[in-house]
């Protein structure tokens, strides 16, 4: 990522807590530098997008409020939950258009309604990727429990799972159940 000069605003719609923030997090470790801005939680920030969106006097603005180095190729910039500031939202064609060596990227639960609520959006200059809960067998993989996809795929109606025993009145495979579900989908970190 580093070796592009320009880049693509991903923006990442998507349910809540399927890890849209979580996989951003994990690709921010290949940055130095890391600026995540929760849009819902960080109501204070939404009068730097107010009346000017030059990404530059944004970028410096936000460096100085979060006292983070916001530096091309060498920074990631994410906007979490930026539904909840359409100014934001708008300020991401300015980024794309006037700093696309910068690295930014936007999330939201309810970004698609925000994202049809502004008509002048420029097509081409954001890449949309919805990102949908990890299925059962997809979140087996990601906590290395492989086996049991082999397992499951071998089972049939003649030839059911055999049956698990009991530990600490639970049984491994339920314990599994119980962690997806607890964790709603999203992959460890």
């Amino acid at each position: 990522m580093e070796g592009r000069k320009t880049w693509q605003t991903p923006a990442h719609p998507g349910a809540r807590q399927v890890g849209k923030s979580t996989a951003v997090r994990h690709l921010a470790k290949s940055f130095n530098h890391f600026l995540e801005i929760n849009f819902e939680e960080q109501r204070q920030v939404h009068k730097l997008f107010e009346g000017h969106l030059d990404p530059k006097e944004l970028c410096s603005n936000l460096s100085v409020l979060y006292n983070t180095p916001i530096i091309p190729g060498k920074t990631l910039l994410f906007f979490d939950e930026v539904q909840a500031c359409v100014p934001a939202i708008s300020s991401l064609r300015f980024f794309y258009e006037k700093y696309p060596e910068l690295h930014v990227i936007a999330a939201g639960s309810l970004l698609e309604f925000a994202l049809a609520e502004i008509p002048s959006f420029g097509v081409g200059r954001i890449r949309s990727m919805f990102v949908y809960p990890l299925s059962f067998n997809e979140y087996l993989e990601a906590v290395g429990e492989t086996r049991l996809i082999e397992v499951k795929k071998n089972a049939t109606a003649n030839k059911p799972l055999p049956e698990p025993q009991e530990v600490n009145g639970y049984t491994p495979l339920t314990q599994i159940i119980h962690q997806h579900l607890s964790t709603r989908c999203t992959m460890p970190t």
